[in-house]
C-alpha cells in the first residue's frame, strides 16, 4: 500500500495481516480524502485522529498532505508495533503519538484538545462504533465543526440518537467499504 499524495507521495506503508484488518485501499483513501478537502478541510492545520488506526494509512496520508499531528489508537501490539515503524521510517515520528490498548477505553477520557479530523475504522461485525462514537462525542474528542469519518460494514444500521449532535454529509458505497463523514455541529 502506497501513500497516494503529499510530501509522502509514493511511499510505501508496511501493515501487518490477520482477521479484522482491511487496510483502506488507495481508491476508497483518495476518495475520502477528495471528499473532505472539496468541503474545506485543510491538512497543513488539522489536528488528526486514527481510532481503530489497522496500518494508519489514513493518518498517514493526512500526514503526508502536511497535518501537523496525528494520534493512532490501536489494541493489537503488533499492528501497534507496525505504526512506530512506519512513522519513522516515513520521517514523521515526531508528528505521531500511538495509543496501545483498547480504543473504547481509551475514549473515556478527555483529550488534551479536540481533533479536527477523525477517523473511525472498527473491525466488522464487532459491534464497536457505537459505543467508540457515544465516548468520542461524550469526551468532545471531535473539535466543533470537526470532521468524522467512518468506514462501516454495509449492513449496520446506525439509531438517529447515536449520531446527535453531528450532520451526515455524505454516505458512498466502493463495493463491500461503506464511507460515511459527518461534521459536528456547533
Amino acid at each position: 500500500m502506497r501513500i497516494i499524495a503529499g510530501a509522502c507521495k509514493g511511499r510505501e506503508l508496511r501493515t501487518v495481516t490477520g482477521p479484522g484488518y482491511r487496510p483502506a485501499m488507495g481508491k476508497v483513501r483518495e476518495a475520502l480524502f477528495s471528499m473532505l478537502e472539496a468541503r474545506g478541510v485543510v491538512w497543513g492545520a488539522a489536528r488528526v485522529l486514527d481510532v481503530f488506526a489497522g496500518s494508519g494509512s489514513l493518518a498517514f496520508e493526512a500526514l503526508s498532505r502536511g497535518a501537523p499531528e496525528a494520534v493512532f489508537m490501536e489494541q493489537d501490539s503488533a499492528a501497534a508495533a507496525c505504526l512506530r515503524k512506519n512513522a519513522e521510517r516515513l520521517g514523521c515520528a515526531d508528528r505521531c503519538r500511538i495509543v496501545t490498548g483498547d480504543a473504547v477505553r481509551a475514549l473515556t477520557q478527555r483529550p488534551s484538545a479536540p481533533f479536527d479530523v477523525v477517523f473511525v475504522d472498527p473491525p466488522y461485525g464487532q459491534n464497536l462504533f457505537a459505543p467508540a462514537l457515544r465516548n468520542l462525542l461524550r469526551q468532545e474528542w471531535l473539535a466543533e465543526n470537526g470532521w468524522l469519518s467512518a468506514e462501516l460494514e454495509p449492513g449496520l444500521t446506525l439509531r438517529p440518537e447515536a449520531t446527535e449532535g453531528l450532520s451526515l454529509i455524505t454516505e458512498r458505497r466502493y463495493g463491500q467499504t461503506r464511507i460515511l463523514i459527518w461534521t459536528r455541529d456547533a
